[in-house]
């Protein structure tokens, strides 16, 4: 079963990396010139007759490295999201990648503006490191506070624009589990476990009907488990491991922390470095996979 028509999530997909990339540039854009014209101000009201070029270089500078930073702190939540029910043991990654952040963003600024400053025929000096670079953390902190604080918004909302799947209905004639008896005598063995081969799932008011070998691969989404069902995406409240329980294990496999693969979708695997690799896909997409589980995929 097919969808009639793309709805606008569908629609917002080919535009998606020039929105979000767009998003940033905008947002620090309106942060330099807002923080710019206070500087400029500030100098002027101090009357240390610094010229107006330099508190520009400074804004500017310290706004165009948090911009190089973003991409990088993306990839570190989605590396370590802070969901509610494991936030306890992902917070200390955060603070960690706070102070990070900030070394980076202060190493970049510093170094941009001495060339600015070289460029003039002045030399820069940022002072000493120990007394200056707490006071930077400070704001750096927060500054990385308030991208988590975008990136949670913004997943919400495109959680809200894809819409909410869930599975409806189990397959016809497919049993529930049965009970554990207390005690099986040896020479009885249990039945092998059925699956369900097909999905009925309601997203936007709509009911699909997806057959489990249609599956692509999987990735684990907080509170949610993305599918990738030819060329579509559908969001299931689960986790990773309870709806892989429900597929075939022959078939479908974890690659990652975050992904699971179905082997007849994987079309090359590409050895990366550290001993890391990333699978594409028949469908075009491509998803990591990790050490930890690349001997289990090759065997």
């Amino acid at each position: 079963m097919s969808e009639p028509g793309k709805n606008l999530f569908e629609r917002y997909q080919p535009y998606r990396r020039w929105a979000e990339a767009g998003f940033w540039v905008a947002v620090m854009a309106v942060q330099a010139a807002i923080a710019t014209t206070v500087a400029v101000i500030d100098v002027r009201q101090s009357g240390r007759g610094i010229p107006a070029w330099q508190p520009v270089a400074w804004e500017l500078t310290s706004h165009l490295a948090l911009l190089a930073l973003v991409p990088a702190v993306v990839a570190f939540e989605r590396r370590f999201p802070l969901r509610w029910p494991v936030w306890r043991r992902d917070i200390g990654w955060h603070v960690l990648g706070s102070v990070v952040f900030s070394l980076l963003h202060v190493a970049l600024m510093v170094g941009m503006r001495k060339l600015v400053y070289r460029g003039a025929g002045l030399r820069y000096d940022f002072g000493d490191w120990l007394s200056t670079w707490p006071y930077e953390y400070l704001k750096d902190a927060r500054t990385y506070a308030l991208i988590l604080i975008a990136l949670w918004s913004y997943r919400a909302f495109m959680l809200r624009l894809q819409g909410e799947a869930r599975v409806l209905d189990p397959p016809e004639g497919t049993p529930g589990p049965e009970p554990v008896a207390a005690s099986v005598p040896d020479e009885v063995t249990a039945p092998p476990a059925q699956r369900p081969d097909r999905f009925l799932v309601r997203k936007l008011r709509r009911e699909f009907l997806i057959a489990a070998a249609d599956i692509d691969w999987l990735q684990a989404q907080g509170n949610y488990v993305g599918l990738r069902v030819n060329g579509h995406d559908y969001l299931l409240r689960a986790t990773l491991t309870d709806f892989l329980a429900q597929l075939d294990p022959a078939r479908f496999v974890r690659v990652h922390r975050s992904y699971a693969a179905n082997l007849d979708r994987i079309a090359e695997i590409e050895p990366l470095e550290g001993g890391e690799a990333r699978l594409h896909m028949r469908d075009g997409t491509r998803i990591p996979c990790s050490r930890r589980y690349r001997s289990a995929l090759s065997a």
